[in-house]
């Protein structure tokens, strides 16, 4: 093996990662229940039996059966004689929901509420080799955060498209729950350690002993006491991940007592009772209390500790499957009182909360928070409202969660003001990439502590250190997630106010909410026809089109059917072809909306900007920059584009020799802020 280290390295990689090994299994359960219901099972019933059965698995590897493979014979025996293995799993099931005898062999009580209602389906041969093939597998291995978010999906008829995509790794949920959770009861170690330290250093006599033992104690105490909340917790990987980090620190804390001289703890505190969860999903409210189970039994047998046996699981009732931000009856909920909330709310953009919640369901949530959070903003921002109010009222002493990196503007930036009005952003990472219900997308992380918990929370003597934004040291950090280098020494853009001078002068482009745009080479066909019934060209009603993607990138040579502002039906459709077209494309998508003007005048623009096209008739060119953008960036247009809500200037209104330098005034700051 030496030798290999410097002549063939490569022989010394593992043939299988933990990671590839988990998606494989996952993958494997996935497909059975698939197939499961297929035939046409309860989904929640599918669910609970297969959850039942990969728990007995695990339960086989960490040794709690008296027989080491009797699971894996079952199946072994069932794949033999198909017509004995629902009975004979149902036997199984049965004896350890409350302890006993399966034919000779003693089995523990596990239950935990896990087999409170054993009930096997049946199963095909296809079925008990895919068990079989799982249960050889060494589940040691499974790293139960992978497992349980790739086996939600299988499980989940609205998330199996999500199959094979990506999935958030262990590394990025720590960056959340690091600073919350760890790095504080760290440094309360670290300090306690140091008082201990200080004190032994003084004198060894049997008082000085006592006292240090009951300093260390004391430290032990609050760590047992320390509760996490995940109030969107999916199949528990920040739970998981929290639990793992207090074991870890609690089992630390010990050796290094007993280094010094102090009697430790034989036992751990630190268990599933310190994590709590709030899921809406049954799915995952489920997988979460398996993730749970297993990555703390995994814990103990790795670092040498037993497990209880009279139950083997705990009820995990703080797992509560429901809504975290509105009751059935329009109530807001209660969270339940905690030290620390991280986790990784839904996303959906409030132009689509109707259409993926429903429309009684967003009317009734947003009319409960409407003095909180503004309509148009985003649904993860009313989990940061929640989490605010919960440290405001002393509920909870710090949080960090993720959001879409788009809470530093417009509408959801306000509850980022909210936050700062009532506490201290003390760390963040405003554009980031993540991986959410299986895409890639940009996020921003964000941590927070109320006004009356700073100084406690950030420890003694560190009142004043930098806040942290991207990783760097900075004296404050604002709501928009800049900051600045020293405390009120940057220009805090989060209070520049809408300027008068800019009322008729600026404004924001069209609004389609429909396919009214078309490809270039369909738009020039249609150019080149003959004139229309009413003797006017196609040219009357079609125009290229500009989003932000035209100003930053290439052109993409997209047009956009236009027939203004107010032209009525019989007008459109003398233009035979465009308006052909949206008859067929663009009426269907229409029909049915809200709003009198999408619905009954489904050939315009929602918003078709009237006041914008009077103000730039005198013009033949005007300035425009994205709404949205990273940077910055401005660009002159011609007249004759349409623009999608973008912010165009006409151009005289600007001297066209500032117009190089605007990116780089005080205008282009502005502008970030105010759109």
């Amino acid at each position: 093996m030496l030798k290999w280290v410097f002549t063939l390295p490569e022989q010394l990689k593992p043939g299988r990662t933990r990671a590839a090994v988990t998606e494989n299994v996952a993958k494997a359960f996935a497909e059975l229940a698939l197939r499961l219901r297929e035939r046409n099972h309860e989904p929640h019933q599918v669910a609970r039996f297969i959850s039942q059965l990969l728990y007995c698995m695990f339960a086989e590897d960490a040794g709690w059966f008296e027989d080491k493979h009797l699971l894996t014979d079952v199946l072994e025996a069932c794949r033999k004689h198909p017509k004995y293995c629902t009975a004979t799993l149902q036997n199984l099931l049965t004896a350890m929901q409350q302890g006993g005898l399966f034919g000779t062999t003693p089995i523990d009580n596990f239950n935990g509420g896990l087999f409170a209602q054993p009930h096997v389906l049946p199963l095909e041969k296809a079925d008990i080799k895919t068990l079989l093939q799982a249960a050889h597998q060494d589940w040691k291995d499974i790293e139960p955060s992978i497992f349980c978010t790739l086996f939600e999906r299988g499980l989940d008829p609205d998330k199996r498209s999500q199959l094979g995509a990506h999935y958030t790794d262990p590394l990025s949920i720590m960056r959340i729950v690091k600073p919350v959770v760890l790095e504080p009861l760290q440094t309360d170690w670290e300090h306690t350690k140091a008082n201990i330290e200080a004190m032994l250093k003084k004198s060894h006599s049997k008082k000085t002993l006592k006292t240090a033992q009951n300093v260390f104690n004391s430290f032990l105490a609050r760590l047992a006491n320390m509760q996490v909340l995940d109030p969107a917790c999916g199949s528990g990987n920040f739970l998981y991940l929290a639990l793992h980090g207090l074991k870890d620190l609690e089992h630390k804390a010990n050796l290094e007592a007993e280094q010094l001289g102090l009697q430790r703890q034989f036992s751990m505190n630190v268990g599933p009772q310190n994590v709590n969860g709030i899921e809406v999903n049954p799915y995952a409210a489920e997988l979460a209390r398996i993730t749970i189970w297993i990555g703390h039994i995994q814990w103990m047998l790795a670092n040498g500790y037993g497990v209880n046996r009279d139950p083997v699981l705990q009820p995990l009732n703080q797992i509560d499957c429901r809504d975290a931000v509105l009751n059935e009856e329009g109530t807001e909920p209660q969270w339940p009182q905690v030290d620390f909330i991280v986790g990784n709310p839904p996303f959906l953009g409030d132009k689509k909360m109707i259409y993926g919640l429903g429309e009684e369901y967003v009317t009734q949530l947003r009319r409960l928070y409407k003095a909180r959070v503004p309509g148009g903003a985003d649904l993860v921002t009313y989990w940061f409202e929640k989490a605010r109010t919960q440290l405001e009222d002393k509920k909870a002493k710090a949080a960090g969660l993720v959001a879409t990196n788009s809470i530093r503007g417009g509408a959801n930036r306000q509850v980022l003001d909210r936050i700062q009005n009532t506490g201290r952003i003390f760390d963040a990472w405003c554009d980031e990439p993540w991986v959410n219900e299986g895409a890639a997308v940009r996020v921003s992380l964000v941590f927070f502590t109320p006004d009356w918990h700073t100084e406690t929370f950030i420890g003694e003597n560190q009142l004043h250190r930098p806040a942290l934004l991207n990783g760097k040291p900075v004296g404050e950090i604002y709501p928009d997630l800049t900051g600045s280098e020293k405390a009120n020494g940057r220009m805090n853009l989060t209070v520049a106010k809408p300027l008068v001078e800019n009322q008729g002068v600026s404004f924001i482009g069209t609004q389609k909410n429909g396919p009214f745009n078309i490809p270039g080479h369909l738009a020039r066909e249609w150019l080149q026809l003959p004139a229309n019934p009413n003797g006017c060209p196609n040219s009357d009603v079609l125009r290229p089109w500009a989003n932000g993607i035209d100003i930053v990138r290439r052109a993409t040579d997209t047009w956009i059917i236009d027939f203004g502002t107010g032209m009525s039906a019989e007008q459109a459709a003398f233009y035979e072809q465009p308006f052909e077209y949206a008859r067929q494309i663009i009426k269907p998508t229409r029909e049915g909306k809200r709003e009198e003007r999408a619905n009954l005048k489904w050939w315009i623009l929602q918003r078709s900007r009237p006041k914008m096209r009077d103000a730039l008739k005198p013009f033949d060119r005007y300035i425009l920059t994205p709404r949205v953008s990273k940077y910055r960036l401005f660009g002159l247009i011609n007249v004759f584009y349409q623009i999608a809500q973008r912010l165009p200037l006409p151009a005289t209104t600007i001297p066209l020799l500032a117009f190089s330098t605007l990116a780089f005034t005080n205008y282009g700051l502005y502008a970030c802020v105010r759109g």
